[in-house]
This record gives structure tokens, sequence and C-alpha cells, in this order.
């Protein structure tokens, strides 16, 4: 799948009609993606990563589900997300993204100034954004980048609404390895404010 600065619509992108499009952006070795497409078979997923090893492990799960409703994007997502058509997509997961720790290196931080604009374009009133991480500096990051942003509200209420993990989001192998490190990962979870 290749993209421009147009107008992609990414329901063109799936042979069937597919009842929603998601997007997951750095989708590692695609675990929780290929358990969301399995779950989910009328919805469309795409999944954008530009490390091979990734990419490769996720087309053996797609090969050995037989996974029609699931697209790659090997390259960086903000490209990406300049493309595709407004609101068009319906759940985004960033699922422990790069944190870039060094100050000189959170511009590089995919929650930030210039991608959340981006995702507000693309996803309709209603739709669902959901980031994790275990990182205690990007925690802090990404709740004052998203709540300084009038176009989604953080569904959280209490504590437990992310520190603990909802059934419908299958594990990744990278928080497991945060899990056993001791480290205390987040999920929130933001609606698209209408």
């Amino acid at each position: 799948m290749a993209a421009e600065e147009t107008s992609l619509d990414p329901a063109q992108l799936f042979a069937e009609d597919m009842r929603e499009i998601w997007l997951e952006i750095g989708f590692g070795s695609g675990e929780h993606l290929a358990q969301q497409a399995i779950e989910n078979p009328s919805v469309g997923i795409i999944g954008c990563e530009p490390y091979i090893n990734g990419v490769a492990r996720l087309l053996a799960d797609i090969d050995q589900h037989n996974l029609t409703n699931v697209k790659i994007y090997r390259d960086d997502a903000r490209i990406l997300l300049r493309a595709l058509q407004d609101i068009s997509i319906a759940r985004t997961f960033i699922l422990f993204p790069d944190p870039w720790p060094k100050m000189r290196h959170h511009k590089r931080r995919i929650i930030g100034p210039s991608t959340i604009p981006s995702l507000c374009r693309l996803m309709p009133a209603g739709a669902e954004l959901r980031i994790a991480t275990d990182d205690p500096s990007y925690k802090e990051w990404i709740l004052q980048h998203m709540l300084a942003c009038d176009g989604f509200e953080w569904r959280a209420r209490q504590p437990q609404d992310w520190r603990v993990r909802p059934v419908d989001w299958p594990a990744t192998r990278y928080e497991m390895k945060a899990n056993a490190a001791g480290r205390q990962c987040s999920y929130f979870m933001f609606d698209r404010r209408g």
C-alpha cells in the first residue's frame, strides 16, 4: 500500500465492505493487530510499522489465520495520516510507542502537536483513540498533550480506568516485557468529541 498526499479512502483498500476502518500506528510484532483482526472480521485494520521484522511477523499471522481484513503500511505513519480521507478512521491504537526519552528527541514522539490534529481530522465524533505506555515521562507527555486538545475527551473517571487493560485490548509482547520488568503500564482511552 502506498500513500501520497491525497485523499485516500481507506475503505477502498479492502475487497469486502467493512463495518469500520481501524488504524494501528507502530504495531511492533503485530500480535495485538492480528488478534483484533481475528476477533473483528468485519473491521478493516490498517497497520503502520517501518521495521521489517515486525512486518514479517504480522505477515506470518495473516497467512496462518487467513486474515483478509488487514493492510500494512511500511513507512512513517505521519505520511499515511496526511493521505487518509477525513473522518475515515473509527478507532486508532498507538500502543507502547518509542518514548524518545532524551529531551532533544521529544519532537520525534508520535503523540504531539503535529499528530493530534491529524487524528482529530481523521476520526469522526465518537471514534476511539487508545494509547498505552510504560514510560513515566511519556505518560505525563501524553496526558499533557491530549488534555490540551479540545478534540478528545479522556474516558478515565478513576485510576483503575487507566491502570487496567480492558478485556477487549489484547496484550502485546512489549507490554509483557514491561510487566515482567516491574514497569507500570498505562492504558489511555479517549473519545473523539463531536
